[in-house]
């Protein structure tokens, strides 16, 4: 899955033969089968204590009382019918659960939310093979843990196999989870529903009875009903269509590989779809609304280059024969990978190219690199459990980089990786971040492990060690991965081993010896002379907090280290410092660094607190974390930064582009931790106007406009003028030169709306005066005019600024057709000074018809940046919380960005307190998520980011400008 907040910042912020031995092997020997998968836990038999089990909805004692499902009955086919209506927005359903049963019980536990069962009945296998009806079974229910109990009349014995048949009906969702409705709007006017399934991670209990972990595989045989003027589309191909009386249709689908709950998908809808056929022969559909249609041809283009590198660099083809890419108009999150029939957001696979700009277009391919890597992690090879979903979404993630850097060169991702580091780094060095790897067991901490942890710090941690293992070895070790755990499930250690030992299957010897590298210890990598074991190593990364920082001090030929823990807003004098620290904080870092002597790379493993290394030769400065492909923070005490700073101001291009970009990272984030000062930070800054790199430049850039707008929502206006001033006479050459058109690189487009977009919030008076222009002519034309795309939001956003402009905006998003087109309106029009605009805006929003709900949190986002939107934002959601937990789960990714992204830049200490007593206050009420903690610990380092620099940006500015 990938999330989206595409619209506040669409560019940055996811074979084999069919494998059946495991379940063969289960049905000769049970015992040694299970055994290996699931444990049977203690507290599997009812307790004498009436009291340690809770009571069902009809008042009698549940027999199950833990929040995950017993391993006694474990599921091996689902036969699933679904008939949806999509006039009465219901659906009546059946199943058949073939389960094998390990220990004897009397009951089955499975979960179930908001469906009605209508009936429940049971066979053995030899009932089911002579034709016997199934006998009758009570069902219990107990909502607090999503679970259903259905008591057998006979205990069931072990290792024989059962059929449960359950019939259940409920209404289509009227939110993101579970089988819910969709609804897009044709050219025409019309509005049309669809039905469509999104079951990550703990929703495919709302669609139908199942054990709902991601440990429970099996096989699904689907059955859809259907209208004549629909289609159904499911995870395999159809096997055929059968016509019922009164003009139904029933599709029936090929049996799944096996496969975890939360990846079963069915749609039905009116879609039409444009194909292709890999070099392997996969049939590759991409799925729109039919007015839409013709904004699916680069994802089909991307999918079937992107499918047929995978099945290369993996060496496992694609286990299915079709493979569908499907955008639906209401969805929640950035895409989600179900196996063979893939949901999207329209914004992640629909490409225009009259209105999507070269972001854009970098989005979608990251999208669907980041979906279909899915379809081998995550699909093929699964976590065991939630806790380690980083082994899915972190890969996708890195996967990501690999894929589009191979398929698509001139997109120039792999400059553009660092951003998803430096995201995540923003919330790793607070003391209320995570582990990678944390408990979690309720449905609402499942979902808050889909965060930036797992995405993009995992992302950034595999880069680190392939950076550390050599690209041929750590490709070997995810291929063996890969293969060893086809169809099963795996967890940290079973990635460490295969990445430890270069070994593949084909390696071994009949008497189990790989002579594929004979100088390979077990388990142990030889690097640099010393055993580095990869476990021992990456265990520091994944199961403690944090973000190492790496003092270094240079003294003629000899480098002095010490590794300690990054904390942000904490500051070295502050008397809560030390305890944060913590003796346990230790990283095994794998060091590069680089000299101004030498273009050698040099490399040295870190595991202690301090070390010293001898240079070979003196040198005027040293570089450390080359190419910012470690996953560390680098502090050059003594005179390292001014060595640096000169250097970049001699002569920057000694330094490469990717260090220069991580130069400008650390400096910053130096000061927010009260290590370095704003001063120093802020003279680096002076060399960008020598800068040739767009990224590094645009990084430098982002610190100078953040600055910006903290100062102008406080209404600083002495800074907020000066710093507008400074910005606009310092860069005034760069943005001068940028031409309103879509040429040239992506970097070269990205820095252009970028830079333009700058121009046109600071009131530069070419630049407004060209928008203006543009817009005028775009809205004389009734909105045929093409814009350039790179350049459309910027126009959009001038023209928002007339009250005829704005109303002729929002009368264009209705009627547009391209998703792209509407993101750049909607963020035009959040751009107004007119709070009553800005509030009709939400109203929208939260009706759902004109502005979609599922972009209500990225709306509530954009509004509450601006200085006229902020308290406007902030009192909406407080004064309406009941009702947007109507729309969006409680620890939905929504929920979250809503509540961050509503109050996370204040910087003053009665918003402070008015957060935190809106905090409390929920808490007190039954509600709890990380992100308050997060928020607070944020706004507290805003407060003292200022308290700390206000003084030093006011006397710099003044020396400045």
């Amino acid at each position: 899955m990938l999330h989206s907040s595409a619209m506040v910042n669409s560019h940055r912020k996811s074979m084999f033969n069919i494998h059946k031995g495991f379940y063969c092997l289960a049905a000769i020997l049970p015992q040694i089968c299970i055994c290996s998968q699931f444990s049977v836990p203690s507290s599997y038999h009812f307790s004498e204590d009436p009291g340690a089990f809770p009571v069902a909805t009809n008042g009698e004692r549940f027999p199950w009382q833990e929040l995950r499902l017993p391993s006694v009955v474990i599921p091996l086919h689902y036969d699933l019918f679904v008939h949806p209506n999509l006039t009465s927005l219901d659906f009546v359903a059946s199943e058949k659960i073939e389960v094998l049963i390990s220990n004897a019980t009397q009951f089955i536990i499975l979960h179930s939310k908001d469906l009605e069962i209508t009936n429940a009945t049971l066979q053995s296998e030899e009932d089911s093979r002579y034709m016997k009806p199934g006998k009758g079974l009570k069902v219990l229910s107990y909502p607090a843990h999503q679970q259903i109990a259905l008591l057998v009349p006979e205990k069931l014995m072990p290792h024989l196999k059962y059929y449960v048949a359950i019939d259940f009906q409920a209404k289509l969702g009227d939110g993101f989870e579970g089988f819910y409705k969709s609804t897009y709007r044709t050219l025409g006017g019309e509005t049309r529903i669809l039905a469509v399934t999104d079951f990550e991670p703990t929703q495919a209990r709302m669609a139908f009875p199942c054990f709902d972990e991601p440990l429970f595989k099996a096989n699904f045989s689907i059955k859809i009903r259907r209208e004549s003027g629909h289609i159904a589309l499911s995870n395999m191909p159809k096997v055929k269509t059968i016509e019922l009386e009164g003009g139904l249709l029933e599709d029936h689908f090929e049996t799944t590989v096996k496969m975890s709950t939360y990846l079963v998908a069915y749609i039905v809808c009116d879609f039409h779809s444009v194909s292709g056929i890999t070099s392997s022969g996969v049939k590759v559909s991409i799925y729109a609304s039919p007015d839409k249609q013709n904004q699916t041809h680069y994802a089909l283009q991307a999918s079937l280059k992107l499918l047929d590198f995978y099945e290369k660099y993996f060496d496992i083809y694609y286990p299915l024969s079709k493979l569908d890419l499907i955008a639906i108009p209401d969805f929640a999150s950035g895409a989600m990978e179900n196996w063979g029939l893939i949901t999207y957001r329209e914004t992640s696979l629909l490409f225009d190219p009259k209105t999507s700009s070269a972001s854009d277009k970098l989005w979608v391919t990251r999208v669907i690199a980041h979906e279909l890597a899915h379809q081998w992690f995550g699909n093929l090879v699964t976590m065991e459990w939630w806790n380690d979903i980083w082994l899915k979404e972190g890969f996708a993630k890195y996967m990501e980089l690999i894929a589009v850097n191979a398929t698509y060169p001139e997109l120039q991702f792999d400059d553009y990786f660092l951003n998803v580091c430096f995201e995540v780094i923003t919330k790793d060095s607070l003391n209320s971040s995570r582990p990678i790897s944390k408990p979690a067991e309720t449905p609402t901490q499942i979902q808050e492990m889909f965060d930036e942890v797992s995405y993009n710090k995992g992302a950034c941690i595999l880069n680190m060690l392939k950076d550390f293992l050599g690209e041929e070895k750590f490709q070997k070790g995810i291929i063996q991965y890969l293969k060893k755990f086809s169809y099963r499930n795996a967890k940290n250690d079973d990635l460490w081993s295969s990445l430890s030992n270069s070994c593949l299957e084909s390696d071994f010897t009949s008497g189990g010896v790989c002579h594929s590298d004979p100088k390979m210890t077990s388990n142990m990598l030889t690097f640099l002379g010393e055993n580095a074991e990869v476990k021992e190593m990456m265990t520091t990364w994944t199961l403690q907090k944090g973000i190492p920082l790496l003092v270094v001090k240079q003294d003629g030929c000899s480098l002095r280290l010490q590794q300690e823990r990054f904390l942000q807003g904490v500051f070295q004098e502050d008397p809560e410092w030390r305890a944060l620290q913590e003796r346990w904080y230790l990283w095994h870092i794998p060091l590069t660094y680089s000299t101004s002597s030498s273009n050698v790379i040099h490399r040295h493993i870190l595991k202690s607190k301090t070390d010293t290394l001898d240079l070979p030769e003196k040198t005027s400065w040293v570089k450390f974390n080359v190419d910012s492909n470690g996953y560390y923070i680098v502090h050059y005490e003594g005179h390292g930064w001014d060595q640096l700073i000169t250097q970049l101001n001699q002569n920057h291009t000694l330094l490469r582009p990717k260090d220069r970009v991580g130069l400008i990272h650390d400096v910053f984030q130096l000061v927010g931790a009260g290590r370095l000062t704003l001063e120093k930070a802020l003279d680096m800054t002076h060399y960008l106007q020598h800068e040739t790199s767009s990224p590094a430049l645009l990084e430098g850039l982002s610190y100078l406009e953040l600055f910006y707008h903290m100062m102008d929502r406080r209404n600083i206006s002495d800074i907020s003028e000066n710093l507008k001033r400074y910005l606009l006479q310092y860069f005034k050459p760069v943005i001068d030169r940028q031409s309103w058109s879509d040429e040239g690189s992506v970097w070269d487009r990205m820095l252009r709306s970028a830079l333009l977009k700058l121009a046109c919030d600071l009131n530069h008076a070419p630049c407004i005066q060209k928008a203006t222009e543009l817009f005028s002519q775009w809205m004389e034309s009734s909105g045929k005019l093409n814009i350039p795309t790179d350049v459309l939001k910027i126009v959009y956003s001038v023209g928002a600024q007339t009250a005829a402009g704005w109303n002729y905006l929002l009368e264009q998003y209705e009627l547009s057709m391209s998703s792209a087109e509407q993101n750049k309106i909607l963020y035009a029009l959040s751009t107004s000074k007119h709070q009553e605009k800005l509030l009709k805006l939400i109203e929208l929003g939260m009706e759902g018809k004109v502005i979609k709900t599922q972009n209500l949190a990225a709306l509530l986002h954009v509004i509450a940046r601006r200085p006229k939107g902020q308290q406007l934002a902030w009192d909406f959601v407080r004064e309406n919380w009941t009702h947007l937990l109507k729309k969006f789960d409680l620890g939905s990714f929504d929920i979250r960005m809503i509540i961050s992204g509503t109050t996370a830049h204040f910087s003053s200490k009665d918003k402070l307190q008015e957060v935190k007593l809106f905090f409390e206050s929920l808490e007190a009420q039954g509600s709890h998520l990380d992100i308050f903690q997060i928020v607070l610990e944020t706004i507290t380092k805003n407060i003292k980011w200022l308290e700390k620099n206000l003084p030093t940006l006011r006397t710099w500015l003044l020396v400045n400008t």
